[in-house]
């Protein structure tokens, strides 16, 4: 399925990112391993980045071969960090990865964003999604504090400007055949999802009520890889809800089916 691929994986160190390398590699692809801090038994080789600071995010690009076949963006925080780090991270540091990899790429890869069901709200956040369009590292606590994301609000912030930002990079590539698509996960049993519980408050309360369980990151490795494959080559731009069903759950609630 991914034979003779050469595939990055950022936040390989735990949870989906760690589960997506390991599934990934299995399937014969050789894995590059990205985090913020070195893994006991990393899948491949390691390269260790913050992808809130720039400089480190040069260096990690500096550090990868041409002729990569696909970029898992999987690294990111959840909302206990402060608001700033969470949309540096999940926001600005990925697309800065993204856009300055993206030469590096060969012709047909594939490039995942792991979104969130936090993001199913995008449509109402238009205003704040367009005006983190240009968003540089040094402008994000002025952008954060002019529209009011703080707290849990900047997690749901980054993944509906992530959704979006995968939508409108759908043809961006096409060209050389490169395409861009999403996962967006319910609640995952990771090392973060008490995190999440405490700080999202009656929402993640709602959610963990209504499902039958909480994913697990080999429910979620396995759609990233098939993204990642030739398999998946005609799709573009999509966001893959990944969640038992609680996306429709939501829709159809909110529009009364």
């Amino acid at each position: 399925m991914l034979e003779g691929k050469t595939i990055v994986v950022t936040g390989a160190a735990s949870g989906i990112g760690a589960a997506t390398a390991a599934w990934i590699a299995a399937h014969g692809a050789e894995v590059v391993s990205v985090d913020i801090r070195r893994p006991a038994q990393p899948v491949g080789r390691f390269i260790e980045a913050d992808l809130a600071d720039p400089a480190s995010i040069d260096r990690l690009v500096d550090a990868l071969p041409a002729g990569l076949d696909g970029l898992a963006n999987v690294a990111g925080l959840p909302p206990t960090h402060p608001a700033e780090r969470v949309v540096a991270v999940n926001l600005v540091g990925l697309k800065a990865l993204t856009v300055l990899l993206a030469p590096k790429l060969a012709d047909g890869a594939s490039i995942v964003n792991l979104a969130s069901l936090a993001g199913i709200g995008w449509p109402d956040a238009k205003a704040a999604i367009d005006a983190s369009a240009d968003l540089d590292f040094d402008d994000v606590p002025a952008f954060c504090s002019a529209h009011g994301i703080a707290g849990p609000r900047s997690y749901f912030f980054s993944k509906e400007a992530l959704i979006v930002w995968t939508m409108q990079n759908r043809w961006t590539w096409r060209e050389r055949g490169i395409r861009m698509n999403s996962v967006s996960p319910g609640p995952v049993e990771t090392p973060i999802l008490k995190d999440f519980l405490e700080t999202l408050g009656g929402r993640a309360e709602e959610d963990m009520r209504t499902m039958d369980r909480p994913g697990r990151p080999g429910d979620i490795a396995p759609v990233v890889g098939f993204l990642l494959s030739d398999g998946s080559a005609w799709i573009r731009g999509t966001n893959l809800p990944v969640d038992g069903g609680m996306q429709s759950n939501l829709l159809c609630q909110r529009h009364g089916f």
